[in-house]
């Protein structure tokens, strides 16, 4: 006699109508226009945007992965991982990260580079700090969520 268990996922519609949510919709959008605006050109001859585009592509896969981890409440499943904590070093390390990327895009930003490259590089430089400032939201909504846990 075999007995099949089902196990449905949840899914939380509402976590995209809370402020970490449309942050992270919003990290999502603007961070993959981040990586390609430079995939477009010839980045690879300047190792200042190689490292634009890790941090970009890196932290856009990460964050869809915990969009779904939040949408699906995987979260819920898994009580053995300190997901308050991890969400904190995640927001916390893009920020940093993002931040960093986002000055060497623009510093890195120069019409006597390569002028064919510029309005891209230029727009992905702005978009780059749009990115780090969402980061910095969802690492203070991280922060809030990890203090109110700790106090308990």
């Amino acid at each position: 006699h075999l007995s099949a268990s089902s196990s449905t996922l949840a899914y939380d519609r509402e976590f995209l109508r809370t402020v970490p949510g449309l942050l992270m919709v919003t990290e999502i959008v603007l961070g993959l226009l981040v990586w390609t605006l430079i995939a477009g050109t010839e980045y690879f001859l300047y190792p200042a945007f190689g490292w634009v585009m890790f941090v970009a592509v890196f932290y856009w896969v990460l964050t869809i992965f915990f969009l779904i981890i939040y949408m699906t409440m995987t979260y819920t499943r898994i009580p053995q991982v300190p997901w308050t904590m991890v969400g904190l070093c995640f927001n916390g390390s893009a920020f940093v990260l993002y931040l960093i990327a986002a000055i060497v895009d623009a510093s890195s930003v120069t019409k006597d580079l390569d002028s064919h490259n510029y309005n891209s590089w230029a727009a992905s430089s702005f978009f780059a700090f749009v990115v780090t400032s969402c980061y910095a939201g969802n690492t203070y909504f991280s922060f809030i969520s990890w203090r109110s846990r700790t106090l308990q």
